[in-house]
């Protein structure tokens, strides 16, 4: 039987430098480049999974929105960039604190735009250990504020990227069914 067929747009939020262009480049392409390049605008990626439904597989076609994180272009870009978005991945560096506080902001900014969908928080930069600030308890308690759950993810190890967005998926299907 083939897999029932879905059609899904996510948008990656947070501050510049967190990950995001890193994290969609590893759950595509499998890659890492830790050569920092400043995302202009907006970019879209395109990925295709399937994922297990209630009533058996549904294979989502995913359409990717990487936005750069200078706030000054949330503002220009946000009605344009989350109109449409039925799942969001909230990005921070666990080395930088501040970048899990901004993250309020940015789902606050999007929920505006498209009313309640699924978000998922991500501690991102999981590899560097060494360096954390943002605790687990830190994460836990800013994703359930929003009803979220939360992964720790490496974009260079590729730590829970898989995972990260096969989660999401999983959500929108099912508030899909729900509805």
């Amino acid at each position: 039987m083939e897999p029932e067929k879905m059609k899904v747009k996510i948008c990656l939020v947070g501050e510049g430098a967190v990950g995001k262009t890193c994290l969609i480049r590893r759950f595509i392409h499998d890659q890492f480049d830790d050569r920092y390049i400043s995302t202009l605008g907006a970019k879209v990626s395109k990925k295709e999974i399937v994922v297990d439904g209630t009533d058996g597989s549904i294979a989502i076609d995913m359409t990717i929105w990487d936005i750069m994180g200078e706030k000054g272009f949330r503002e220009l870009l946000k009605e344009a960039y989350f109109h449409g978005a039925q799942g969001v991945l909230a990005v921070c560096d666990i080395t930088r604190k501040e970048s899990l506080d901004d993250l309020d902001e940015w789902v606050a900014a999007v929920v505006k735009v498209t009313g309640r969908v699924p978000v998922e928080f991500l501690a991102n930069k999981a590899d560097l250990k060494d360096q954390q600030v943002v605790k687990e308890s830190d994460i836990a308690k800013a994703a359930g504020s929003h009803g979220a759950p939360f992964l720790f993810t490496s974009a260079k190890t590729g730590e829970n990227v898989e995972q990260a967005f096969a989660e999401l998926a999983k959500m929108i299907t099912a508030k899909a069914v729900a509805h």
